[in-house]
C-alpha cells in the first residue's frame, strides 16, 4: 500500500481544514500518516484513522536551529516510513518538509493558503522566508494555490514554474455540514466575525464600527466575535483589550468553538474586514454554505467569496467608514433581502467551493505524481 503523509504546523489545523481529505484518502486504500506537533486535535486524527507522527514545528518563531531540527526531523520521518507523496500545508512545512522530501526522493504536493504580509514586508524574516521559498519550491511536484493573485506572484518572482502551479478554490467547504439555516426574524440583526483575534484580519475597525451602528441602532444589534484570542502575533488583541470592548457593550466574544456552524446559525450576516494576505477566508466559505450574507474586504483571498450587491458587499481595506457602510447597509435592507442574499452565497458555495472539488484535485494529483515515480 501506498504511503501518503499530511503535514501542517497543529494538529488543529489538519483536523479541522483537512479532515475529509484524510478520510478520502483512506477511502481509497492508501496508509495515511499525520505530521504535526501535539494538540488536542492530534487523538481525533487517530480516530479517523490516520497514524499521527509528534513533529517540533516553531510556528512564529525566528530561531535557525529550531527550524534546522524540524527540517531534519521531517528527513527522519520521511525516511524511515518510507513516504511516497507528502501533501504540505502552512509556510514551515511547505519550505522544510519539502527540502527533505527532495532528499528523501519523496513526491511533494504543496498548498499556499495565503501570503500574510511575507511578500509586502521588506523586513530581514520576509526577505529570509522569500528566499527559503524560492529555495525549496524547486523540489515541489505540484503547488496549489488558494487565489490567482498568489500564483501569479509565485510565479512572477521565479519561485516556482508555472507547469507545476494551480489554483483550487480555497480549501473548500463541506457542504454537508454547512447547510442552509435562516437567521429569526425578531427585530435584532446580528453580525459574526471568526478569526483568530488579529489586528490584521480587521478586528479593531470592526469595533470602531460596531461603536457607531450601537450609537444609532442600540439594542436592535449585535456585534460578535468567535476566535482564539491573545495569540502569539505581533498583531493580537490582547485579553485586556478584548475585555474593554466587552465592559464598554460593544461587542460579544464567544471565545472559540469546535462547532462554529452553531454560532453561524444564529446570525444575520458574516463579517471579515482583513487586510491580511489571505487564501480564501474558510469561515466565509462556511458563512456562505448556510445561507448567509458577506461584508468583507475588495482583498486579496476576501473578494473571490462575494459577488458585490448579490450575495454580500465589498468594502476597502483598512476603512472604518467604508465598513460602517456596508454594515448599515446590510441592517437597512432588511430581513428578507437578507435571507435572498444568503441563498446566492449558498449557490456560490455549490458551484466554486464545494471541498469535494479540492479532495478530488487532491487525490486525482496524487495518482498523477506516483505514477511518475
Amino acid at each position: 500500500m501506498n504511503i501518503i503523509a499530511i503535514t501542517a504546523n497543529t494538529s488543529w489545523y489538519l483536523y479541522n481544514f483537512r479532515k475529509n481529505t484524510i478520510r478520502s484518502l483512506l477511502e481509497e486504500e492508501y496508509v495515511v500518516i499525520a505530521i504535526a506537533p501535539r494538540d488536542s486535535y492530534s487523538r481525533q486524527l487517530e480516530d479517523i484513522g490516520a497514524e499521527f507522527i509528534h513533529i517540533d514545528i516553531d510556528q512564529g518563531g525566528r530561531n535557525p536551529f529550531n527550524d534546522i531540527k524540524a527540517l531534519l526531523s521531517f528527513y527522519s520521518i520521511l525516511s524511515k516510513r518510507n513516504v511516497e507523496v507528502v501533501l504540505n500545508f502552512t509556510p514551515k512545512n511547505n519550505i522544510y518538509c519539502t527540502i527533505a522530501a527532495a532528499f528523501n526522493k519523496t513526491k511533494v504536493i504543496n498548498n499556499v493558503a495565503g501570503l500574510g504580509f511575507l511578500f509586502v514586508n521588506e523586513g530581514l524574516t520576509s526577505k529570509i522566508a522569500r528566499v527559503l521559498y524560492k529555495f525549496s519550491q524547486q523540489f515541489a511536484d505540484k503547488v496549489f494555490f488558494q487565489n490567482e493573485e498568489d500564483r501569479e506572484l509565485f510565479i512572477s518572482n521565479n519561485i516556482i514554474k508555472s507547469e507545476v502551479s494551480e489554483r483550487l478554490p480555497g480549501s473548500g467547504v463541506d457542504l454537508s455540514r454547512f447547510v442552509v439555516i435562516p437567521a429569526p426574524d425578531d427585530g435584532i440583526v446580528r453580525f459574526l466575525l471568526i478569526a483568530r483575534m488579529l489586528y490584521d484580519k480587521g478586528v479593531g475597525h470592526y469595533v470602531e464600527a460596531a461603536r457607531m451602528l450601537k450609537k444609532e441602532y442600540s439594542e436592535n444589534i449585535e456585534l460578535r466575535l468567535l476566535g482564539f484570542l491573545d495569540v502569539d502575533n505581533p498583531s493580537a488583541v490582547s485579553k485586556s483589550e478584548m475585555q474593554a470592548w466587552i465592559d464598554e457593550g460593544i461587542v460579544t466574544y464567544l471565545g472559540t468553538s469546535d462547532k462554529v456552524e452553531e454560532e453561524i446559525s444564529q446570525v444575520d450576516c458574516m463579517v471579515l474586514p482583513s487586510f491580511y494576505r489571505e487564501g480564501v477566508p474558510k469561515t466565509l466559505l462556511e458563512a456562505g454554505a448556510m445561507g448567509k450574507p458577506i461584508i468583507t474586504t475588495d482583498n486579496v483571498g476576501c473578494r473571490e467569496t462575494v459577488d458585490h450587491n448579490i450575495n454580500g458587499f465589498l468594502c476597502h481595506t483598512q476603512d472604518t467608514f467604508s465598513l460602517y457602510e456596508a454594515m448599515k447597509m446590510m441592517i437597512e435592507i432588511g430581513h428578507t433581502k437578507r435571507l435572498s442574499m444568503g441563498q446566492s452565497s449558498r449557490v456560490k458555495m455549490q458551484s466554486t467551493f464545494d471541498e469535494k472539488i479540492i479532495i478530488n484535485k487532491y487525490i486525482d494529483t496524487v495518482r498523477c505524481v506516483l505514477n511518475q515515480k
